[in-house]
């Protein structure tokens, strides 16, 4: 995908945002969550597919609650590099605010993530140091002629049930003592 639109929001001679570039993905596919005290508080959720990280802005912080529904405001696609970016964005730049990574590790898609992702309803699990399971981010149809949604395309991010497996049985035999 192109990095354009986010390389034209930003001033790359002024902010400590990485320039990045497209490139191939690797075998496991990472996601970041990155807290972003800008002019709203918001935690921007990004999921790596096809050389690049799909990113939604969530408002409220993401709860590993089952049913739990989080607006996500999907955002320009970031450059792989953004994944380790933490800092100050300054002042009178487009998402000016302190940036701290909150959450990091990989994801697995659940079917086809690149047919899920454009159909707009896309499963996986992720495997991170806060949030871990069963994830979904479905696509909300827009309301119309609100002019709130120009340009805007919301999704929920929506915690699943987890299927369990089973654990394998085991011996719960006591240990052996020895009498002295």
């Amino acid at each position: 995908m192109s990095l354009t639109v986010y390389r034209r929001k930003r001033d790359f001679a002024q902010t400590p945002e990485p320039r990045g570039r497209a490139r191939k993905s690797a075998a496991r596919l990472s996601f970041v969550i990155q807290r972003h005290a800008a002019t709203r508080l918001h935690y921007d959720f990004r999921l790596e597919l096809d050389g690049v990280l799909k990113s939604w802005a969530v408002p409220k912080e993401p709860k590993a609650v089952v049913g739990d529904k989080r607006l996500a405001v999907h955002v320009e696609d970031h450059p792989l590099e953004y994944g380790r970016f933490h800092g100050v964005i300054p002042e009178g730049h487009y998402g000016a605010g302190r940036v701290e990574i909150w959450d990091r590790g990989w994801w697995e898609p659940v079917g086809d993530p690149h047919a899920d992702y454009r159909k707009g309803s896309l499963k996986f699990v992720l495997h991170g140091r806060r949030l871990r399971g069963g994830w979904a981010l479905v696509r909300m149809r827009r309301r119309g002629d609100d002019p709130r949604d120009r340009g805007k395309e919301n999704w929920l991010l929506i915690k699943e049930r987890d299927t369990a497996r089973a654990a394998p049985a085991r011996s719960v035999a006591p240990a052996r003592t020895r009498a002295r």
